[in-house]
């Protein structure tokens, strides 16, 4: 049985202070309290910006060993567009995006043996993006077979009809996990599940992301579960049990826009799969 460890995606909500956080926290204390509590975190920071050394030699600085901190590659490496809308001229181009993926690897480095599986998490792709997946898929390949073998990697797509065979074998010949991903318009991954081998390597990737404007429409503190996702974790509960034999290590981490509130979510998950054994 492989371990399953659980988190949230982010830590910086200053809504969990009182219900998660201490009362009273500034956000330099979210991240020592939040490793009290969890062992794991996924940084969304990085989606927006590639960060510092000093911000990575923060989070290492405090966090205790065996912590661990997954991370998204930068949106100028899987996105690339100035506004909404990918740009498929630059996405995934090495020559483009080389240098920026070469200083994300090179600062979170810096966390040694507290750096986690490191996300290439991709839009939806439209036509007038990516007419058909083929391109997209060499440019892919060729990033994975061009990353260190020091870190290990997880990609997330989120064109359901891309999620098939030729992909997952693509991910087994480069480690890298497929990111299972709960949202509003992907399947849920037990469906994805019982159509396709998703385990492509040692470990397993799991986001619970949700409904982002029903959850918003309920909620702007993130302090409270607003929407009763019950069903849902039961298969997830239900699939991580079935899957985790599998693997080393299955990592599951819950997005404040699921339910209304990541640490409430992803400890409902976890007293599903203990009471499951």
């Amino acid at each position: 049985m492989g371990e399953i460890r659980y988190g949230t995606s982010s830590w910086s909500t200053a809504g969990w202070v009182g219900p998660f956080y201490p009362p009273g926290s500034k956000p330099r204390d979210y991240l020592g309290h939040y490793a009290t509590q969890f062992g794991v975190v996924e940084a969304d920071v990085t989606y927006y910006r590639i960060p510092d050394e000093g911000m990575v030699d923060g989070w290492r600085e405090r966090t205790p060993d065996g912590f661990t901190l997954a991370a998204k590659f930068p949106r100028s490496v899987v996105h690339a567009g100035e506004g909404p809308r990918p740009d498929a001229g630059k996405l995934l181009v090495p020559e483009v995006v080389g240098p920026d993926v070469d200083r994300f690897l090179e600062v979170m480095g810096r966390l040694g043996d507290r750096c986690g599986p490191l996300v290439l998490q991709f839009p939806y792709f439209n036509k007038a993006t990516f007419p058909e997946r083929g391109p997209f898929l060499e440019r892919l390949e060729v990033v994975l077979a061009g990353l260190p073998p020091d870190f290990r990697y997880a990609v997330e797509l989120r064109n359901k009809t891309w999620l098939d065979e030729e992909l997952t074998a693509m991910l087994r010949r480069h480690r890298a996990a497929l990111v299972l991903v709960e949202m509003g318009y992907m399947p849920h991954p037990a469906d994805v599940a019982a159509r396709l081998d998703v385990v492509t390597t040692d470990f397993l990737y799991g986001r619970l992301i949700g409904d982002r404007k029903a959850v918003e429409a309920k909620t702007k503190t993130f302090d409270a579960i607003v929407v009763d996702q019950g069903p849902s974790l039961r298969r997830w509960a239900d699939l991580a049990g079935a899957l985790a034999s599998r693997v080393d290590t299955l990592y599951l981490f819950a997005n404040n826009h699921y339910a209304g509130h990541g640490p409430a979510t992803i400890r409902q998950l976890r007293d599903l799969l203990e009471e499951g054994g």
